[in-house]
């Protein structure tokens, strides 16, 4: 009989352990739920599960494991949660006192192993007071590092996440990843050649060309990449902004081009409407301000229905006189108009001009020629080093020389076969020659 009184003594208990940061390791789980395990052995206690959260803050709320401990505890799962401290349930005391309630309220009673403050007026008082200082103390902690990264940045140094093209130098600052970065250009221009970012997110894939983090490109991966301004040398970290404090990789001018492009294509994402296409959507805009068109449609009082487009201001804003136009009359007379353009001789004169202007512009912004350039001189280092060999020179510091040679070859070649997947060299009779069969 007294044994089965002893049993039914033993309350049920659960376990929560966490740490904060990477710099931290499983050590630290491992050491918090020995420490309540060695409780509850001296207490009477039966564990019956144990919830972990690594790497999480202890200001979030959005923990894994601690979630699914709650939601244990209110199934009525255990009677006891055992914590190493009160600042491993959370670094905010009015969180802490929330969760601790919502606990209560579970039947469930929380404990910290190493903080016995007994459970009385005084005890409790001492409980709030050692969560203010957990709150103080992770305050603190974090206007430190903020300080600290702004004192890095207001260097130049890197803060967080480095951008793909870059890498991490000696000095602690922004440095050009020569191969990374040869991709980066490309993208900008092939996305401002019109080229599909779907075609251009399939080809990198298919040449085994991963993102920064080392996964295959998506969507996602070319908006980054599109919209980061760093590639231009502009430094921003918070409120603090300078210009010229990175290595260039993209001009200012192609950077904001690809900006407008964007911008654009956001109105275009709406083209189609049922099984109506416009045609001019993200092309025709308002003469009176200037505002985008956009295709719309509506029925008359038979019941037909018509098509048109609509000046956005007058829209939304109502503060626009263009009246609507009728989709097929404008699509047909600018189609018409286009069309007589193209079939003009000087007007193809004309293209073909632009269109060489642009690409020797072009070619003298890429790194080609400096690679190529390089090439020659690695050549000749490399002939050198043959003939010195064929000569009877030959030792350690030869054999490396060869090896360091022979390594930025490679990489040389890998390096000027993106840019001239990326620069397409058209002379220009192949131009007009192309125009005049679409035409």
């Amino acid at each position: 009989m007294a044994k089965k009184t002893a049993q039914a003594s033993v309350l049920t208990a659960a376990i929560y352990a966490r740490y904060s940061s990477t710099a931290q390791n499983d050590a630290s789980i491992e050491q918090q739920v020995a420490e309540c395990m060695e409780y509850a052995v001296a207490n009477n206690l039966a564990i019956v599960s144990t919830y972990e959260d690594r790497a999480i803050s202890g200001r979030s709320d959005n923990r894994p494991g601690f979630q699914k401990m709650l939601r244990a505890a209110e199934r009525h799962e255990f009677q006891v949660l055992l914590a190493y401290k009160s600042n491993r349930i959370s670094r905010n005391m009015q969180s802490a006192l929330t969760y601790e309630q919502r606990l209560a309220n579970a039947g469930v009673k929380v404990v910290y192993c190493k903080e016995e403050f007994g459970d009385n007026a005084t005890g409790r008082f001492m409980l709030r007071m050692m969560m203010n200082m957990n709150q103080f103390y992770s305050e603190n902690m974090s206007e430190d590092i903020r300080r600290g990264m702004n004192d890095s940045a207001a260097k130049g140094k890197i803060v967080g996440n480095i951008p793909y093209g870059y890498k991490k130098g000696a000095d602690g600052k922004y440095e050009i990843d020569e191969d990374a970065a040869a991709i980066v250009r490309e993208i900008y221009t092939r996305f401002l050649s019109d080229e599909p970012v779907a075609d251009i997110r399939r080809d990198l894939n298919q040449r085994g060309i991963l993102t920064r983090l080392k996964r295959p490109w998506s969507k996602n991966s070319f908006h980054t990449i599109l919209t980061n301004e760093k590639y231009t040398g502009s430094f921003y970290f918070g409120d603090q902004r300078v210009e010229n404090m990175i290595p260039v990789i993209i001009d200012k001018g192609v950077y904001a081009m690809a900006q407008k492009k964007l911008d654009g294509e956001k109105i275009v994402r709406k083209r189609h409407r049922g099984n109506v296409d416009y045609l001019l959507t993200g092309k025709l805009f308002c003469g009176y301000c200037l505002a985008p068109m956009v295709g719309m449609s509506g029925r008359g009082r038979l019941g037909s229905e018509y098509f048109y487009y609509a000046c956005q201001t007058r829209r939304t804003k109502k503060t626009c006189d263009k009246e609507n136009v009728r989709k097929d009359q404008i699509e047909l007379e600018v189609v018409e108009t286009v069309q007589h353009m193209i079939l003009d001789d000087d007007t193809v004169e004309w293209i073909a001009d632009t269109m060489m202007e642009a690409s020797r512009r072009f070619k003298e912004q890429s790194m080609l020629s400096q690679y190529e350039s390089r090439m020659k001189d690695v050549k000749k280092q490399i002939a050198n080093v043959v003939h010195a060999i064929e000569m009877g020179v030959v030792g350690d510091e030869v054999k490396e020389r060869m090896e360091e040679l022979q390594e930025e070859k490679r990489k040389l070649t890998r390096l000027i076969a993106i840019e001239k997947i990326a620069f397409k060299d058209y002379d220009r009779k192949t131009v007009i020659g192309y125009i005049e069969d679409i035409r």
